[in-house]
């Protein structure tokens, strides 16, 4: 049984299905549970896969005055349906994963998919976590960094580092939109990609396109995933817009959108400008797909995709932080390194091929 919040758009949900999907082809009976109704759903569950949802307290019974009692319905439903395996994916419910199948049979997976002190939790959940996650019969992360942090701390008996796959070619998805419907004519295009402004630093890469566009007439700024609409209370596009000024035409923001393939194909150049990640599911795409990429040294990822002068650009946090200008405007540019990256970058195919990590994964999960 996966646990996670939703599957709605977000490299977590992706990872989650595939190795659904891994465990489903070794043998596995798979059920995946979420917090949140199928309504919520971006990607498409694979066909077969069994779904539950979270037992959900009724009206205002839902808040965490209530929490103890919706962790005793949760408790509930594992002792009914008494899995052999249970992996947590992201914080939260790795956490209440945790709490709720103390004393069960299960063996217990729990996978972080960022860089845990880039997102502080509040005090009643660090309490929660230091109690539960040391129950963990392992931690599967994505980087070194992330296993560190976890033994640093005391939090983790036991971690493995498994990198994101990329399957290639990357499956379309609903809804398809056309990048010629949305950038003029002649324009290069800059790509970035996500839903989290903060998180992904799109303030201080539409600060830095800005104060660069007079200087590159031909270019326009493209993020995917900002939607015209308000995320847990901001409304990102008209604050993305306004840091744009006067020429936010030159500013493309589509939606989300589900066939991100044919958007890295018509890209010129690929921006990861991140404050914290876990393991960069776009960049990890954007370079598959031949697209160079120039990314900001966040913790953690982008260094273990990127080899600084050999298959890309890599800013320090520190540079990104004070003037993404400058390296931006190297990358725009240099027209042979964009070509000689881009060319290089194509060998993540190989190195995060399904067929290499798929086994490893399988093996630590039977190793339980």
């Amino acid at each position: 049984m996966l646990f996670i919040d939703s599957l709605k758009l977000g490299g977590a949900e992706r990872v989650t299905l595939q190795w659904a999907e891994w465990l489903s082809e070794a043998g596995w009976n798979v059920t995946l549970l979420t917090s949140k109704p199928t309504s919520h759903d971006f990607y498409p569950a694979p066909t077969g896969l069994r779904r539950l949802r979270e037992p959900a307290m009724p009206g205002l019974l839902d808040r965490a005055l209530f929490w103890p009692l919706k962790l005793w319905r949760l408790r509930k439903l594992l002792r009914r349906e008494q899995p052999d395996l249970l992996i947590g994916m992201t914080t939260l419910p790795s956490i209440k994963l945790a709490l709720a199948s103390i004393g069960l049979a299960s063996r217990l997976v729990l996978s972080e998919r960022n860089y845990p002190p880039a997102r502080p939790l509040a005090w009643r959940w660090r309490l929660l976590r230091r109690f539960a996650y040391p129950r963990a019969h392992l931690h599967l992360v994505q980087t070194r960094g992330i296993a560190q942090w976890l033994h640093q701390r005391g939090l983790a008996r036991r971690t493995a580092v498994l990198p994101n796959a990329i399957v290639w070619p990357i499956p379309p998805l609903a809804p398809q939109l056309a990048p010629e419907a949305f950038v003029p004519p002649g324009q290069k295009m800059i790509l970035a990609v996500g839903t989290k402004l903060h998180q992904k630093g799109f303030d201080r890469l539409v600060a830095a396109f800005a104060g660069l566009q007079a200087d590159f007439a031909d270019w326009s700024l493209v993020i995917l995933g900002i939607e015209d609409e308000s995320y847990r209370g901001v409304d990102q596009a008209a604050r993305l817009r306004q840091l744009m000024g006067s020429e936010s035409s030159r500013l493309i923001l589509p939606g989300n959108v589900g066939n991100v393939g044919d958007w890295y194909k018509a890209s010129d150049l690929f921006v990861l400008a991140s404050r914290f990640e876990g393991y960069p599911n776009v960049l990890l795409e954007a370079m598959a797909s031949g697209l160079a990429c120039l990314a900001v040294d966040c913790p953690t990822g982008p260094s273990d995709l990127i080899d600084p002068g050999v298959n890309g650009w890599l800013v320090s946090e520190h540079v990104a932080s004070t003037d993404m200008a400058p390296p931006l405007r190297q990358a725009l540019e240099d027209v042979s390194a964009r070509a000689a990256f881009a060319s290089r970058a194509q060998a993540v195919r190989q190195r995060n091929a399904p067929e290499s990590l798929r086994p490893l994964f399988l093996d630590l999960m039977g190793s339980l």
